[in-house]
């Protein structure tokens, strides 16, 4: 996995244009640092979720917040290289001579269908089990989002929750107008958090876990094309050029095709 810059020049960028902004208008970060509103509003947000949301779905949302400054993408660039190596190989040698390079692939998606056409399986049932695992991946994906925003939607209105909690115990002492004033300032506090955490966080996750699935479901499906044409024995420079395609060229110059290992000559 490669880290995600973009999420956190994100993260950073809202920390820090959120704070300087706070201090320009003569704040302070103490002065919205209230664990009871954010034991209001978080606490909340995450029950109000689990009970619209299954908890294994809830789960695994909370495991791709946490991991989203990572990206899960695989280089695609290497692995048309490799998938072009492994086509000359076979088309050399034939299937079988490529099973060592699929044993020492790192990516279980690509290892797992040459696996099974080094297997003899045929190359429409690889496809159809491919096909099925791709699909599932992005039901996963577009569960977890769901989860998260879902939560996107609760907390601001928590936020108010909280914030009308708050005004509560401010009116129980409208003889001190000081004090009511500054109750009044930390209710707001909650209503900060909800919407803080809504539009700063769940539903920006929610969008960059659709947008990561979209990526990884292209470049699987561009290692199912250049396996299966393996596979089928296709021409190694077709294979390449093919899969080119998905990604497009990083420079002006098309990518090489390794060159085949000269053959023994004869005794």
């Amino acid at each position: 996995m490669k880290i995600d810059f973009a999420t956190l020049l994100g993260i950073v960028a809202a920390v820090v244009g959120i704070g300087y902004g706070l201090a320009l208008e003569g704040g302070s970060l103490t002065e919205i640092l209230q664990p009871t509103a954010a034991l209001i509003v978080f606490g909340g947000t995450a029950g109000a979720t689990l009970v619209a949301q299954p908890m294994g779905a809830v789960w695994d949302a909370t495991l791709r917040l946490v991991m989203l400054w990572r990206t899960s993408t695989p280089p695609a660039a290497e692995h048309i290289h490799a998938i072009v190596q492994m086509a000359l190989k076979a088309r050399q040698h034939g299937i079988l001579s490529v099973e060592n390079a699929v044993d020492q692939l790192d990516d279980r998606f690509l290892q797992r269908i040459l696996r099974m056409g080094v297997d003899g399986i045929e190359p429409g049932e690889i496809e159809s089990v491919a096909t099925l695992d791709l699909e599932r991946e992005a039901d996963e994906a577009d569960r977890a989002a769901a989860v998260l925003d879902s939560a996107g939607g609760f907390a601001p209105t928590i936020g108010i929750l909280g914030a009308v909690l708050g005004l509560i115990q401010v009116m129980k002492h409208l003889e001190d107008i000081e004090e009511v004033g500054a109750g009044i300032a930390v209710a707001f506090v909650a209503t900060i958090y909800g919407v803080a955490a809504a539009n700063l966080i769940l539903l920006p996750a929610a969008k960059k876990i659709r947008v990561q699935a979209e990526q990884l479901e292209s470049i699987r499906r561009m290692q199912l094309d250049g396996a299966l044409m393996l596979i089928r024995g296709r021409n190694p420079r077709l294979i390449r050029d093919r899969l080119q395609a998905y990604i497009g060229p990083p420079s002006n110059q098309p990518l090489p095709v390794p060159e085949a290992p000269p053959k023994a000559e004869a005794a």
